[in-house]
């Protein structure tokens, strides 16, 4: 198999706030403008880099808004999130678990810090994907899966790290999350002086995040909190840990669909845009205290 080439290794674009408790670098489409389709099936990454939020009676958070026409998914390193949405589901995301929600045809949430987590304070860091859905299914009833820690498919590597399987399927363990669209999503934990490799279909659009530690990819080195972006060229991708690592990588077959995107809603034409945001003002989209 030959290499998967690297486009580019990207450092992370400068900092916003998302409400008053999420401080992200956005890595696409708008932080380095890369396109809207050029990491199709995903649509948007959002990384709140580790930082620590003092301690707080009133947790900080994003007040009730919607999404229709794609999913989010949110992974948690270090902190605790709370979500409640109007088909009442409600719940937390602790550290090393998945929230994968289903917005489709749509949703009203909202997501803050954890009461507890709130309170005590201290680190805080995660990364929240919105993944596109196809045509045929923007309009499907909304779900919801929440993956705990201990469902995520694991790969045991030699050293003692470990390879999550979120989505997708590695050396023949199996993700924990159902998807619309082919798609590998994985957290790799590596230890200093270990290797791992990936082999990924060249048609899919790839990029990997470096959570923690640093790497060499095909032999380029990559710090923390960069992204490294692949042509799609080759198929395989391999890693070298020069410290304990946690990498995020993410491949998936692009959806060859027009995108029409406004704010919370991503769908494929202007008018249904302007459908998605009379149906919410029409009360469509459920109801949600904020």
């Amino acid at each position: 198999m030959k290499a998967k080439s690297i486009q580019q290794i990207l450092l992370p674009p400068a900092p916003h706030m998302v409400g008053d408790g999420f401080r992200v670098h956005n890595f696409f489409p708008t932080g380095y403008n890369i396109g809207k389709n050029r990491m199709s099936p995903f649509f948007m990454m959002d990384y709140n880099s580790k930082i620590d939020f003092s301690p707080r009676e009133n947790p900080r958070g994003v007040g009730v808004h919607p999404h229709r026409g794609f999913e989010t998914v949110t992974i948690v390193y270090h902190g605790k999130v709370a979500h409640h949405d109007s088909t009442g589901n409600s719940g937390v995301i602790s550290e090393g678990d998945v929230q994968w929600m289903t917005a489709a045809s749509g949703i009203l949430h909202k997501e803050y810090h954890e009461e507890e987590f709130s309170k005590k304070g201290g680190p805080f860091q995660m990364i929240q994907l919105w993944v596109n859905l196809p045509a045929k299914d923007k309009m499907s009833k909304p779900k919801y899966q929440a993956i705990t820690n201990d469902q995520l498919g694991k790969y045991q590597l030699d050293n003692g790290g470990v390879v999550e399987v979120i989505a997708g399927e590695f050396k023949g363990v199996k993700g924990a999350a159902s998807t619309f669209t082919p798609i590998e999503m994985y957290n790799a934990k590596i230890k200093k002086g270990a290797a791992v490799t990936f082999d990924l279909p060249e048609n899919f659009n790839t990029g990997i995040l470096v959570v923690e530690g640093a790497v060499k990819v095909n032999g380029e080195k990559a710090p923390a909190d960069n992204f490294i972006l692949f042509k799609n060229e080759g198929e395989t991708i391999s890693i070298e840990a020069e410290e304990d690592s946690i990498l995020f990588v993410i491949s998936g077959e692009p959806i060859n669909e027009p995108i029409a995107a406004y704010g919370p809603f991503l769908m494929n034409t202007h008018e249904e845009l302007e459908q998605a945001l009379e149906d919410f003002n029409k009360g469509k989209f459920g109801y949600l205290e904020d």
